[in-house]
């Protein structure tokens, strides 16, 4: 058995059968002549949105296939592509660095660059969607190389048809952004505006934002590599508004974002918070002081004390507030029915 404990950021001492890291096509190749696709086996990037119950009893897969080139350079923009196991931050940095803009609003989001249009990563009024061109996809029963655009990734909030139809199919080998030399900058949400007159700022820049993001999340988010967690484990929900009206007679100050669609998300941290569960802990889990929607390791905690945890702050907010949190956070094995 191999250990889990530093490919997960919860820090879980978790354990596989085996961990196998790859750094190319070639060696995807090798794996699926020795059949380690037909067996169990899981795919990691960063290990930042996953939860291990238990034991993995398979192969664990880490993707290592890192690197970042430019294609399709105008006047305007380029296309930026990246390989699936490079560090998404390393991605909004190097962007930054040359002034291209576009992702810097999702600076410092943990994970892999693969895993970015999985998850449709998003922050501060952006996500990745916003930004996508097409992804390179390994497809593991064929050993073939597909390309998905925009359309056929069918992103929503905080997942695509990698997490639907497709779940468990593909390793995504490169992500290709569409980037701007001349980018318009979204500086919309408080936190981002706080800052900026915290930093004495009163013109933003792509590095500003940059740097504004990063300061906000590492003053309300723990860092991995100290106090073990996931980012936000819970999806900010999305409910009729018939519903929300009826909350907000209860709470009228409940925040709040109406959807085209006619339905309005509600904050989940907000909702965690109001029922009291910010700062609580037990034992070795709890939820952080600064941020309702992350659970943390305290250390020594089992995967299984985290997710009974997690599944116990869903039951209350149900039973408050009429509403089932989804958990963002990748959950292995799987939870069934």
């Amino acid at each position: 058995m191999a250990s889990l404990k530093r490919f997960n950021t919860f820090g879980v001492a978790a354990e596989a059968q085996q961990i196998v890291e790859f750094n190319s096509i070639r060696d995807l190749e090798e794996l699926r002549a020795k059949g380690v696709f037909q067996s169990h086996h899981l795919i990691l990037g960063g290990g930042s949105n996953v939860l291990f119950r238990d034991h993995f009893p398979g192969v664990v897969l880490v993707n290592r296939m890192t690197g970042i080139s430019v294609s399709n350079e105008t006047d305007d923009g380029i296309h930026l592509v990246v390989s699936g196991g490079t560090a998404w931050h390393n991605t909004v940095t190097f962007a930054v660095e040359h002034g291209w803009g576009g992702i810097e609003n999702m600076a410092l989001i943990p994970g892999s660059t693969g895993a970015a249009p999985m998850q449709n990563i998003g922050a501060y009024g952006r996500e990745i969607k916003d930004c996508f061109v097409s992804l390179q996809a390994y497809h593991k029963a064929t050993g073939e190389i597909h390309q998905f655009d925009a359309e056929a990734c069918a992103f929503g909030y905080r997942e695509s048809v990698f997490k639907r139809e497709k779940a468990g199919l593909y390793i995504i080998l490169e992500v290709t952004l569409q980037l701007s030399k001349k980018p318009v900058l979204n500086t919309s949400y408080g936190a981002i505006e706080d800052m900026h007159r915290e930093m004495n700022i009163a013109n933003p820049t792509l590095r500003s934002v940059y740097d504004a993001v990063i300061s906000i999340r590492q003053s309300k988010l723990p860092d991995p590599a100290e106090l073990g967690n996931a980012g936000s484990f819970f999806k900010n929900p999305v409910i009729p508004k018939s519903d929300f009206e009826a909350l907000q007679e209860r709470y009228p100050k409940l925040p709040h974002f109406p959807q085209s669609d006619g339905t309005v998300k509600v904050p989940a941290g907000w909702l965690i918070d109001t029922a009291g569960w910010k700062g609580f802990r037990k034992g070795a889990v709890g939820v952080h002081a600064k941020q309702a929607l992350v659970l943390v390791n305290y250390g020594g905690a089992t995967g299984s004390e985290l997710f009974e945890f997690a599944q116990t702050i869903q039951n209350d907010i149900r039973q408050r507030f009429g509403i089932l949190l989804e958990m963002e956070v990748n959950i292995i094995p799987p939870v069934q029915g």
